[in-house]
């Protein structure tokens, strides 16, 4: 088995520009704003966080396989190349797609910050603009946490895919100021929550798991801001905006559905594109994530009001179109819940180390 080449530590370039275009409007109506949105805003700020202090950063990670994945969950599993593979062989792939993920996660969260801090720049309303910021601050913690588990507990980083860029690009580039909603707190924000959800209920690695559960708590309010921001404005549209809008959706699906598998990892170890393709496609793992991402966008799709006719035929072509009656509601609060279920061990573990510590004490004189 040929050993796979290292790449770059850092994405190819040091930057990457985007020209941006629309208005950064002001608003002067200091009126109090929607009730719903303030409320987000007020938990938003309630829920601020120092990844610095919140992670167990001294927790230890296997070096061969970081995010503790099972070999059934690689695409290679059960073919001619993984019965072919070291054992060293078996670890480095692991050690690759620890890599390739996180470092994806790492480039989604950064698009994320700079779509927040577009939203705060072009939205119109103020309430809006308000909650937004505390999600570019989300968003930067984020970065700094993928970022920090990259680079100390993985030492190997991949440049972005060159699919999540192009949407990246198609959100950051359109100059109406729903747009980065749309492409960012629905396509990106649910293909996002789709792989941290299943990685983080399949890991058995304390400190992914930590993060990951921590992330996608915030992940929930940000989804909630999206949809009650975007269901207010399409009301509004005509049909034919609408239907600009369904054509963004169509393409975004199709996009992470077909060209977000890794193929870049199994290029790595020789693995020709066809064959990768093909081995990708056949991973049970690759169709259970595809299941949970769908199950997370197309509601929240169906919710904000664009489910024309084309949409809904795309769905069912793509074989998710029932998902559209999935609660989206419910899988926010179990985000949320598995967080605090989290915190919660944590707070006991740490009361019953200081009471051992007392009894302890008291035993001594």
């Amino acid at each position: 088995m040929t050993m796979p080449h290292h790449p770059d530590p850092r994405p190819d370039g040091t930057t990457w520009e985007v020209p941006a275009t629309g208005a950064a409007r002001f608003s002067w109506d200091y009126d109090d704003g929607r009730e719903r949105l303030l409320a987000l805003y007020q938990k938003g700020k309630d829920k601020q966080w120092d990844a610095v202090t919140r992670i167990d950063w001294d927790l230890e990670t296997d070096p061969d396989n970081p995010l503790g994945i099972p070999d059934a969950n690689l695409p290679l599993y059960g073919s001619r190349y993984w019965d072919r593979m070291s054992a060293a062989d078996r670890r480095s792939l692991h050690h690759h797609y620890a890599a390739w993920q996180f470092s994806q996660f790492l480039h989604g969260e950064q698009g994320a910050l700079v779509c927040a801090a577009r939203i705060v720049e072009t939205v119109p309303d103020l309430d809006a603009k308000f909650y937004s910021a505390t999600q570019a601050m989300d968003e930067a913690r984020h970065v700094e946490i993928y970022s920090r588990f990259l680079r100390e507990k993985i030492g190997m980083q991949y440049p972005v895919n060159p699919s999540l860029q192009s949407l990246l690009d198609d959100t950051l580039r359109d100059s109406r100021w729903d747009m980065p909603y749309l492409g960012m707190q629905v396509l990106i924000e649910g293909l996002a929550l789709a792989a941290f959800g299943l990685l983080r209920d399949v890991t058995d690695e304390p400190l992914p798991k930590q993060i990951l559960a921590y992330v996608m708590q915030d992940e929930a309010r940000h989804v909630a801001f999206g949809r009650m921001a975007l269901r207010d404005h399409y009301r509004q549209l005509t049909d034919a905006e609408r239907r600009e809008r369904e054509e963004f959706v169509i393409e975004g699906c199709l996009l992470m559905r077909d060209r977000l598998r890794g193929e870049e990892v199994l290029a790595g170890f020789g693995v020709p594109a066809a064959e990768a393709a093909e081995l990708s496609e056949q991973s049970e793992y690759l169709q259970v994530f595809r299941r949970l991402l769908f199950s997370r966008i197309v509601p929240c799709v169906k919710d904000i009001g664009l489910w024309g006719e084309r949409l809904q035929q795309a769905y069912v072509d793509m074989g998710v179109f029932e998902l559209g009656d999935a609660n989206l509601d419910l899988l926010m609060t179990q985000d949320e819940e598995i967080a605090e279920q989290l915190d919660a061990r944590r707070f006991a573990r740490e009361e019953a180390a200081r009471t051992a510590e007392v009894a302890e004490t008291i035993a001594n004189g």
